[in-house]
């Protein structure tokens, strides 16, 4: 019989961390209300939060299972099959996202002359390694990358600081434009990226080492990495001024630029982009690690017979875009739309499912 893999509560709550970062803070999401983009932020982790404890719940309803073992469960093999599979493809969609991303953004930045398609097999064959050796090499990742990734960032805000780059007076006034504006920017784009993600977690809890759910270590790992990514929020704007922040592609690239008038270090967004890759990296896995780990038990055949299938039709649908102008616009619009139907729309069915289950057994009782 085959062992099971486990991972510890601070494994989880690190890849959590890692995972959320990703590559949010690069960008300025809730820009369209411009100065209290970081308001929106704030409504869109707190509607994430909710979302958070929905998926605990239902996690804790069925302790053993994975979002798999969930849907087969109460929704009958075969309709839980053909949602099981569509998540699947899901998972293996948002990989593909992530693997183009991380392609066109070294060639960018770092090696412009490099061939695409040689840099997105390289990120695509590390993942493949690390998801082919099981689990538990997945999540000790993050124990080495995570303090890595915060070390950097705490450097650029200090040097931020240290400039006198950092004015907060430019996050004012607060609340101009009223609080429909700011709740209309969160919902649901911001609660979908980065906080909806969060789903795939369905997929991990039940690797826990202890029986139950690691609820302490997952909210703590949610709530410290919300405010840190609302703080990064602000910070583009604190520098960079609403109307620049608002309209730069990557404002935090940016927001790092200014430091360019350091006589000691130059380069500084070369570090910003390796923070990016990490972050797009570990997204990119685990996404990858989930699309097999559900295939694997849908078909009862062991997960290493679907690394390569996998890996090979995430590398391939990686090309379908034909420029990276077209794979941000599909990004930001078809693929945003459907988000909520995975994110929001099934876990809601599966939570009506357990409590009519719930109370079909004391009636019957």
């Amino acid at each position: 019989m085959q062992k099971k893999e486990q991972v510890s509560a601070l494994q989880i709550a690190f890849m959590i961390m890692l995972f959320e970062i990703g590559s949010t803070p690069l960008f300025l999401l809730g820009g369209k209300v411009k100065q209290d983009s970081w308001l929106a932020m704030c409504t869109g982790s707190l509607g994430g939060f909710i979302l958070l404890l929905l998926l605990l719940w239902i996690q804790h309803r069925s302790p053993m299972l994975d979002l798999i073992g969930m849907l087969k469960f109460h929704f009958g093999g075969v309709a839980g099959s053909v949602i099981g599979l569509i998540y699947c493809f899901y998972f293996a969609y948002q990989s593909m996202r992530n693997v183009r991303d991380l392609g066109e953004l070294t060639a960018l930045t770092l090696l412009p002359r490099s061939p695409l398609p040689l840099t997105m097999f390289i990120f695509v064959m590390i993942a493949l390694y690390a998801i082919w050796k099981g689990a538990e090499v997945v999540f000790r990742l993050p124990e080495v990358l995570l303090p890595l990734v915060l070390f950097f960032y705490f450097l650029i805000v200090l040097l931020l600081g240290i400039m006198g780059s950092i004015d907060f007076y430019r996050l004012s006034p607060v609340n101009e434009g009223g609080f429909m504006p700011i709740v209309e920017a969160a919902l649901p784009d911001i609660v979908s990226f980065p906080f909806g993600q969060m789903i795939v977690f369905l997929m991990l809890w039940s690797l826990w080492e202890k029986p139950g759910v690691p609820v302490k270590n997952t909210v703590t790992a949610y709530i410290a990495i919300s405010i840190f990514l609302i703080f990064m929020n602000a910070l583009n704007v604190a520098v960079l001024g609403p109307t620049i922040a608002g309209i730069s592609q990557l404002p935090f690239l940016k927001t790092v630029r200014t430091l360019s008038n350091l006589k000691f270090v130059e380069r500084l967004d070369i570090l910003v982009t390796t923070q990016l890759f990490i972050g797009l990296l570990i997204k990119m896995m685990l996404f990858y690690f989930c699309a097999v780990k559900g295939i694997s038990e849908l078909s009862g055949k062991p997960a290493k017979w679907w690394v390569f299938p996998v890996g090979a039709a995430i590398y391939g649908t990686s090309f379908l875009a034909r420029d990276y102008t077209q794979h941000i616009a599909i990004g930001l619009g078809p693929s945003l739309k459907i988000d909520p139907l995975f994110q929001i729309g099934f876990p809601l069915l599966l939570s009506i499912s357990i409590l009519l289950r719930g109370w079909f057994k004391r009636t019957s009782s």
